[in-house]
């Protein structure tokens, strides 16, 4: 199979001189590109000069990940794309297991590593940790993540295993797959894009695997801190174009209400918390939804599988009831 590792980079020439070396070297086989989103910065003259292997897709604006990624794959012939954030830092033969994989089991259209902390490299990183899931109401949580409840890896998690969404920050996915699907939905901008797409894909019968012998660090917030209001905004909304687009018909109004509500409970907790800009990037995630209600509402398609979710509040498994960990949910 021929494989693309495919980096997104917006003003990350330090992040591309500290983690590029290894995935260049460690991806024997692979073309490695970077997909540059019209950065200010020294990223190019840095890739030019430093890394004259790898290919460079230069993007006429910072189109954000999700209309990013759809923009430069356009001009990656390949049938394998591993998307790569910036911020990984990879491992010897952390192809091998997936390739194995995809040649084996032709029904298995993506697939995600181990992603642990960059920072503490025996813990599970917030953004995909052992794979993902989510619950009635669309709220994301992973093996090994739940909320900011974070594990530790001793190995709870060395299991093959089915699951519902694989992270952006290191996502394999079949070509054709990525295509017939139309990529992510460049409306999204970033967050979220990527359990909108393994949703699209689930409706469709495709399969997502988490392979733990493939292990990636991950910095994490590198681009975008967890506590900035505009990731709030961005991850508010998001969750709400995606359950609009992918619930059930029978389910989709009332479980709407019941994810607003509990938004808004979120919000009166910023407020608490001594956080009014996040209180506020909830209400204009919200205006915003309102507004795309219908644009969004006609990207429906025909299937909508009911079994979609892993449990059916994870808000109240986890705040309610006191279940931290994965392994006490299911």
């Amino acid at each position: 199979m021929k494989v693309a590792v495919v980096i997104l980079n917006w003003n990350g020439a330090e992040l591309l001189q500290q983690f590029l070396p290894k995935i260049v070297r460690y991806s024997a086989g692979a073309d490695v590109y970077v997909a540059d989103n019209a950065s200010t910065d020294n990223s190019i003259s840095v890739l030019e000069t430093q890394f004259p292997t790898v290919k460079i897709i230069k993007n006429k604006d910072n189109y954000g990940f999700a209309k990013g990624y759809n923009e430069a794959l356009k001009l990656v012939d390949a049938d394998i794309y591993a998307l790569v954030n910036s911020d990984i830092e990879v491992t010897p033969n952390w192809l091998e297991p997936i390739f194995e994989t995809f040649s084996r089991e032709k029904e298995t259209a993506i697939i995600q590593p181990k992603i642990l902390d960059f920072k503490n490299k025996n813990r599970f990183e917030y953004a995909g940790a052992a794979g993902g899931f989510i619950d009635a109401f669309g709220y994301p949580f992973c093996r090994g993540r739940i909320f900011e409840t974070i594990e530790d890896d001793w190995g709870q998690y060395n299991d093959t295993v089915e699951i519902f969404w694989a992270s952006g920050a290191c996502f394999f996915i079949r070509s054709a797959v990525y295509h017939h699907l139309k990529g992510f939905d460049d409306s999204f901008f970033a967050h979220q894009e990527e359990i909108d797409l393994c949703w699209r894909a689930f409706n469709k019968g495709y399969i997502a695997k988490y392979i733990p012998t493939s292990t990636v660090y991950h910095v994490g917030g590198a681009t975008l801190q967890q506590g900035n209001p505009k990731k709030t905004f961005l991850n508010f909304r998001n969750s709400l174009l995606m359950l609009t687009k992918n619930l059930p018909s029978t389910k989709l109004f009332s479980r709407l209400v019941i994810r607003m509500i509990l938004d808004g409970l979120a919000g009166v907790q910023f407020i608490f918390q001594g956080k009014p800009k996040h209180f506020t990037a909830i209400l204009k995630a919200h205006h915003s939804f309102y507004f795309s209600f219908m644009s969004v509402y006609k990207k429906r398609e025909a299937t909508h599988k009911k079994n979609y979710f892993k449990t059916k509040s994870i808000v109240f498994s986890h705040f309610i009831r006191k279940r931290r960990f994965f392994r006490n949910i299911i």
